[in-house]
């Protein structure tokens, strides 16, 4: 699609309104009491290593459209307070970022039109047969990887968001250790499988849990309460044993693969 031809960024160095950010200004994703908070301790430095025996396209599709789903109703819980007014554009530190039309142009937007944008283009490509295969006899396109590394960087782009312009919201709904067990699982995945371009992560020295400096290690976490603890009773399936067909599952069509072990605290 052309939409995945563009780079989505351009840098700046002030506030959409032309002032510059107050250094002063309290920044709560970068609080330990809040960034270590995670919903499980699975170990996700192994939950990402490809599996034996089974293809990486087929493990690369599968946990992106995972990761769509769940980026996508973390997403929702603050969509709410991220209007057009809150958010004029897709803004993340000191860089905005613009979505790409049809014709490959650049166009300027808002926080929450960049999202749906993201969501829509990407619920197409997981759901078209011939970029997402689910039936067998069905191979994924010699360009698979390449849109796999574009829907990640969106994706990215929308988890940014959520961390530099909503985390108060995030924090107040208490889903901030959901928001910080995502980012790590889909960071930690991306990195094994070099999905995004280290310029787009560059930035999270200055967010994210314990600011992402510490993702290629375990994160020393706390959890967020006794009752999310829907792990312990959780078993991780082998994707080779299931039908494609019977992987869609989930809100979103098109989910190829069982919730991660963190995910039925949902």
């Amino acid at each position: 699609p052309p939409w995945m031809m563009g780079t989505g960024e351009l840098g700046g160095t002030t506030k959409p309104n032309g002032k510059k950010p107050a250094a002063e200004e309290k920044k709560m994703y970068l609080e330990p009491e809040y960034t270590k908070s995670r919903i499980t301790d699975v170990g996700f430095k192994e939950l990402v290593v490809l599996p034996r025996e089974i293809d990486l396209n087929e493990w690369l599709a599968s946990n992106t459209t995972t990761f769509f789903h769940h980026v996508n109703l973390q997403y929702s819980t603050i969509s709410e307070f991220c209007t057009g007014e809150a958010c004029q554009t897709m803004a993340v530190c000191n860089t905005q970022y613009y979505w790409y039309d049809e014709r490959g142009k650049k166009v300027k937007c808002t926080a929450p039109q960049y999202v749906d944008f993201v969501m829509s283009s990407v619920q197409k490509l997981v759901t078209d047969e011939d970029v997402f295969p689910t039936k067998y006899g069905r191979e994924f396109p010699s360009s698979f990887e390449s849109l796999v590394k574009k829907i990640c960087k969106y994706l990215f782009h929308v988890l940014a968001h959520i961390y530099w312009s909503h985390f108060k919201e995030t924090l107040a709904l208490e889903l901030h250790g959901h928001l910080n067990t995502l980012y790590v699982h889909f960071i930690l995945f991306a990195r094994e499988f070099n999905l995004l371009d280290p310029k787009e992560t560059a930035m999270t020295s200055s967010y994210g849990p314990a600011g992402a400096s510490g993702l290629t290690e375990q994160i020393p976490m706390t959890h967020t309460g006794d009752a999310h603890r829907p792990w312990e009773s959780h078993t991780v399936r082998n994707p080779a044993s299931w039908d494609r067909r019977a992987r869609r599952e989930g809100e979103v069509q098109g989910c190829r693969t069982p919730s991660p072990p963190w995910a039925g605290s949902w």
